[in-house]
This record gives structure tokens, C-alpha cells and sequence, in this order.
């Protein structure tokens, strides 16, 4: 055994929002060449044939309006393009043409972020480790990418419209609760990606807990064996002042989303005893439409066929940021040559905490799992710290600590006042679903389709989940 797994007892995992690989790391590659990046030859041809190039012109905020497409029919044209002997990887720019017939600002999907511009991911990046071959589960949306961080699979869906049944293949916390771990969830207003878990939250609600519980878990050091973190979904003000959107879904402020990897890095950062047998896994749920270079590649079947698109599961969605981060990983490590997406999550939860277990998916029972990623045979002394202020670690008598200083969300980032995005639309509606398993005294009765901005959403996904969760609203959540 290697020292840092059998050191280790926690897994952290944080899933952000709506990203593509290049989009966010792609730039890396002129730092590193064995990052598999872009270096501004990459193009797509616009609706008028000419070609669109890669560019590091990505803004944090007001760029990608409308929510690029990244349902099932969109990324099919994403990577397939509009005719059979297309390119792959060559239909982002005509797919993105569709939201606003605006040949210019199609071209802007194909816009990445140098390093520089998002300091956090890349410095996490380059300290620790960076897949290179990290793919979305499905060719498709935010919901059934994330059951398969979850459950290992989607139970046959490609769409937003699920409510899984855990009774073949249980959530991994319903496995880990099962053989004596524990695990939860944190989140703030929402656990987005748990929708299908309605059951879970009303009948173990001790498997949920806020983003705050989870820092102070943190500083007493009593997470759990497994933790997965959710964003925040929503600008909205709260009990205690406004929040804002920290998921880094378009349009939501990408600064913000910097600021939330870095608290909850900082916070198991800050106790050594919890770094030192801590692995954070920061990922993202899928590419949001925006460019990749890499054709995903195939992968054996699910045993489930989606029944609108004949899709049998065997090939992944497009490749998204995944960076591992452990003082048992040398710094600078690069994987390059496997392939995971996420089952590999369920996988190496399973495999580190519980072993062999046979009601699983076929596709995570052939996930790639990553913890033996952790080969140093003592654990690095190196302090990587973030911060919105300069800070002065001179009194550091080693000079193994590095500062990083990243900036903070401007005070117009929040706009709780805006339409709904596709992905609140949805959310909207499935919280709506949940609500109808509630009592009639419990439910709100409010008429969802007068529900238009975010404020407006994120007060009717809190009044839901304090029914469901009524330890969070005790606590002031909500």
C-alpha cells in the first residue's frame, strides 16, 4: 500500500458547474506541453464559413448570454457537426449561432481563459493534479451527469426530467451508510444533482448538510468519510445578507466561483491533521455547451438504452476541468493516459471505503478510480494559500509557502433580479415534482409559471426544502 492511501480517511469532492476543459485549463499548455490544451490554432467554421479560432478572451461575466446549449440534441451537433462527414469537435459555433443568430457573438464560444485570469484552478492545477482525459459521464445536461457522480449511472436518462429509483443500484451513500461509513452532502440552497434523492433527504436527513457545517466540520475536523459540496445555485438574499452564485454556470459571476474553490480548499487546508489524510477532488458536471478540442471517447455500455434517442451510454460527453488535489500528490503530475468520468467517483469512494460491491452499474464497475494518484511516500510540507488581500508569509523560515491572491466578484456580480437560466428553469420544475410528494399542508401551492427571476426561484426552492429538510431552516438556512 502506498502511505497517503492508507493514511487516508476523507474524500472531498466539489462539482461546479458548465465548464469545458479548454475553455477554463486549455491555455495551461504553454506553461506545460504535456497538458493537452489549446495554443490558438484550434478553430470552428462560423455560419458563414469562416473559421472561428480559439482565443484567450473569455470574460468572467456577460459573455455567454443566452445559456449556451448542452442538451443531448445540442452537443450531438457540438461534436458531430451538421453533416456526416464533418470534423468532430467542429459544431460549437453553429450550435451557438441558434441561440441569437448573431454570427459575431457565436463566435465567442469558442473564448477560453488565460491562467492568469482564473488563478485558483490553474494554481491548483499545476501544484497537484490535472486530468487530462476527464469526461463529462453523458453527452448531455447537468442532471444526469451528476447522478452518475451519485449513483454510477442515470437509469437510462438524458435529460433533466429524472427521479431515480436507487433500489438496484443505491447512491453511494446509501452504500457507505450501509457498511458502517458515513458520507453527506453539503449544499446551500439546493442540492441540484440529488433531485431523484427526495426519498434520501426525508428518510436520512443526517446524509445532508449546509456549506457552512460543512467549514465548521472542517475546523473541528469531523467530516465525513465522504463528503460531495454543492455550489450555490442561485443570487438571492438570505437571513444572513445576500448570496451570491458561486456554481460558475453562464451568466453567474466566474470570480465568485473562484473564491468558493478556494474556501472550501482553504478550509481543509487550514488543519493540517485534516490535510494530511484529506483528498479533494474539484471537478465539473459538464462542458455547458463551450469548446473542447478532444472527441470523448467510446466506453462500454450501461445497461440502459435512452428511449427518445436509442442512446445506449457507450461513449462519454465532453472532456471538463478535474484537478486532484492531496499532499500525497507530487506536484506538477499530469495524467494522461486513462480515461475517467463520473462513475470513477462512486468507483474509488467504493473501492477505498467499502471494497468489492455488487449492485452496481455496469459503467462504474468499468470506471478507472484515481486514488492511487496519492504515491509520494511522505507527505509535502508546501503551503499553497489563497487570499483576496495580499498576505505576507515571510515569517515562513522554510520558503516552501506560496500566496496566491485572487480577486474578489465585483459588487454588480449578483443579479437577483434576472431571468432564469435553463438549468434554474429546470430546477424550478423538478423542485415542483418534489414538492407534489409532500402533504397538502406542506406544499406552497405557488404557481411555478409565475416564477421568472432568480430571487423569485431561490425563495420557492427554499420554502420546499425547509419542508424537506427541516433541520436546515431550524438552523436559519432558508
Amino acid at each position: 500500500m502506498l502511505p497517503g492511501l492508507d493514511q487516508l480517511k476523507h474524500v472531498v469532492v466539489l462539482m461546479m458547474e458548465n465548464r469545458s476543459f479548454d475553455h477554463l485549463l486549455g491555455y495551461l499548455k504553454a506553461q506545460d506541453p504535456r497538458i493537452d490544451g489549446v495554443d490558438g490554432t484550434e478553430s470552428n467554421p462560423d455560419t458563414n464559413g469562416e473559421p472561428a479560432h480559439v482565443a484567450p478572451l473569455a470574460k468572467y461575466q456577460g459573455q455567454l448570454q443566452p445559456d449556451p446549449g448542452h442538451h443531448f440534441p445540442d452537443v450531438k451537433l457540438q461534436i458531430h457537426g451538421e453533416n456526416p462527414g464533418d470534423p468532430k469537435m467542429s459544431g460549437f459555433v453553429k450550435a451557438y449561432f441558434q441561440k441569437q443568430k448573431n454570427v459575431a457573438h457565436s463566435r465567442e464560444i469558442m473564448y477560453c481563459f488565460p491562467p492568469e485570469k482564473m488563478p485558483v484552478i490553474t494554481t491548483l492545477a499545476r501544484k497537484y493534479a490535472v486530468f487530462n482525459r476527464w469526461f463529462s459521464s453523458l453527452p448531455g445536461p447537468t442532471i444526469p451527469n451528476r447522478a452518475f457522480a451519485h449513483y454510477g449511472t442515470s437509469f437510462g436518462r438524458v435529460d433533466m426530467n429524472l427521479f431515480y429509483i436507487g433500489e438496484k443500484y443505491p447512491s453511494i451513500y446509501e452504500r457507505m451508510v450501509k457498511n458502517g461509513h458515513t458520507a453527506k452532502i453539503y449544499y446551500y440552497d439546493l442540492p441540484s444533482g440529488t433531485m431523484g434523492m427526495t426519498s434520501i433527504l426525508k428518510d436520512q436527513p443526517q446524509l445532508f448538510g449546509t456549506v457552512p457545517q460543512f467549514l465548521t466540520d472542517c475546523a473541528s475536523g469531523n467530516l465525513p468519510d465522504y463528503s460531495f459540496i454543492e455550489p450555490n445555485y442561485t443570487d438571492h438574499g438570505g437571513n444572513s445578507g445576500e448570496l451570491l452564485a458561486c456554481d460558475q454556470h453562464p451568466d453567474h459571476n466566474m470570480l465568485a466561483g473562484e473564491e468558493f474553490i478556494a474556501q472550501v480548499y482553504m478550509a481543509i487546508r487550514n488543519n493540517n491533521e485534516l490535510w494530511n489524510n484529506t483528498a479533494l477532488l474539484v471537478v465539473y458536471d459538464e462542458h455547458g455547451g463551450i469548446y473542447d478540442h478532444v472527441e470523448p471517447p467510446a466506453c462500454p455500455a450501461d445497461e440502459f438504452t435512452n428511449a427518445e434517442t436509442g442512446f445506449k451510454f457507450d461513449s462519454l460527453g465532453i472532456r471538463v476541468p478535474a484537478v486532484l488535489i492531496s499532499p500525497w500528490v507530487p506536484e506538477g503530475t499530469v495524467v494522461s493516459d486513462r480515461v475517467f468520468d463520473h462513475a470513477s467517483i462512486p468507483a474509488t469512494v467504493t473501492k477505498k471505503f467499502i471494497g468489492d460491491w455488487p449492485a452496481r452499474s455496469p459503467r462504474e464497475k468499468n470506471a478507472d478510480t484515481f486514488l492511487d494518484l496519492l504515491t509520494l511516500q511522505q507527505a509535502r510540507q508546501d503551503f499553497v494559500g489563497f487570499s483576496t488581500q495580499p498576505v505576507d508569509f515571510d515569517f515562513d523560515p522554510t520558503g516552501n509557502t506560496m500566496s496566491v491572491q485572487m480577486d474578489s466578484a465585483p459588487d454588480d456580480a449578483g443579479q437577483p433580479g434576472r431571468d432564469l437560466s435553463d438549468l434554474l428553469r429546470d430546477h424550478v420544475l423538478a423542485i415542483r415534482e418534489v414538492e407534489r410528494t409532500l402533504t397538502a399542508d406542506q406544499q406552497t401551492h405557488i404557481d411555478i409559471a409565475s416564477i421568472k427571476t432568480e430571487a423569485e426561484a431561490s425563495t420557492y426552492i427554499g420554502q420546499v426544502m425547509a419542508m424537506l429538510h427541516p433541520q436546515v431552516a431550524a438552523a436559519g438556512q432558508f
